[in-house]
């Protein structure tokens, strides 16, 4: 039986990847590095630690990740404060149906976790969350399972009762290695055969991908 649902942050929650996307693009003008987008997309779904040893597979050791790093982040806590956190279609509906269902719910997020704290509780949704697992306190990066592992031993459910909703491949892999129903709401990502395969579920937004869980959660 589904008792849980274990939501991933940037690109499901919030258009947080498309919006991390852009300022890495951006910056990468002013230094003029070339084919920012491609490597950038390579780093969707992991931790810091494993997108800077992908640039620098991509770029060299030369390349000064802390201070891009550094100068991309303020780039987006910019727009957060001018704009607010970008909440997606159909995300605040989904959590108050999955929460009426009587759903245990989870973040599992690349992101920090102090840095998703503060998002959930800027957009007003962290009352939802029995548990939040950051990339920062686990020690391998999606898609390496631990992660949503993790968030399942937090909310004391067995992995093969939890949902888990990615926008990733990464996430994907990671959620079908757990041992979990993978869910995919496509982003900046697209489908492929891969994520056909390992997804129990690929859904055309986060309000079709509501409906199927509500179907799990009910049965």
């Amino acid at each position: 039986m589904i008792t849980a649902v274990v939501f991933d942050m940037d690109g499901i929650l919030f258009d947080t990847e498309r919006l991390c996307r852009d300022c890495w693009i951006e910056l990468s003008k002013e230094y003029e590095i070339p084919n920012m987008e491609e490597v950038y997309a390579l780093c969707i779904g992991v931790n810091v630690q494993a997108t800077r040893q992908i640039v620098y597979e991509n770029y060299g050791k030369d390349f000064p990740f802390e201070e891009y790093d550094r100068r991309a982040s303020a780039m987006y806590n910019r727009y957060i404060a001018e704009h607010g956190v970008p909440v997606k279609d159909g995300v605040r509906e989904t959590l108050a149906a999955l929460a009426e269902a009587g759903a245990k719910i989870a973040v599992a997020s690349s992101t920090r976790r102090e840095k998703v704290l503060r998002l959930l509780a800027s957009a007003g949704i962290a009352e939802y969350f029995a548990a939040v697992v950051g990339g920062d306190t686990v020690k391998h990066s999606k898609p390496d399972p631990e992660i949503f592992l993790t968030a399942c031993e937090a909310l004391a459910v067995a992995p093969e009762e939890a949902i888990a909703v990615e926008d990733s491949h990464n996430g994907i892999r990671a959620a079908h290695a757990a041992g979990m129903l993978p869910v995919m709401v496509p982003d900046l990502l697209p489908v492929t055969a891969e994520m056909r395969d390992l997804s129990a579920y690929v859904a055309a937004d986060m309000n079709d991908a509501c409906g199927w869980m509500l179907g799990k959660l009910m049965k």
